[in-house]
C-alpha cells in the first residue's frame, strides 16, 4: 500500500515538474526578448550566455526530473509487480 502511494506521488511529481519545464520553455521561447531585458538590468550578460544558461538549466532540470521522479516511479511500479 505504501509503495503504491509512493509510486502515485512520484508520478504526479513527474507530471508537475514536466509542466513547469514546459512553462519555462514556452516563456523562454515566446518572451525571450522581455526576459533578456529584465536579466540585463540585474546582470551584465550577453545574449549567447543568457541562452546557454537557460538551455543548460532546462537540460539539468530535465535530467533531475528523470533521475529523481521518473526512475523511482518506474522502480516502484516494477517492485509492485514482483
Amino acid at each position: 500500500m505504501i509503495i503504491e502511494k509512493a509510486s502515485i506521488v512520484f508520478g504526479w511529481c513527474t507530471v508537475i515538474n514536466l509542466i513547469v519545464l514546459m512553462i519555462w520553455f514556452l516563456a523562454f521561447s515566446r518572451a525571450h526578448e522581455m526576459l533578456y531585458r529584465i536579466h540585463v538590468q540585474w546582470f551584465r550578460i550577453s545574449r549567447e550566455t543568457f541562452d546557454a544558461i537557460h538551455y543548460a538549466g532546462m537540460a539539468f532540470y530535465k535530467v533531475c526530473i528523470i533521475l529523481f521522479n521518473l526512475v523511482p516511479m518506474i522502480a516502484l511500479r516494477i517492485a509492485l509487480q514482483a
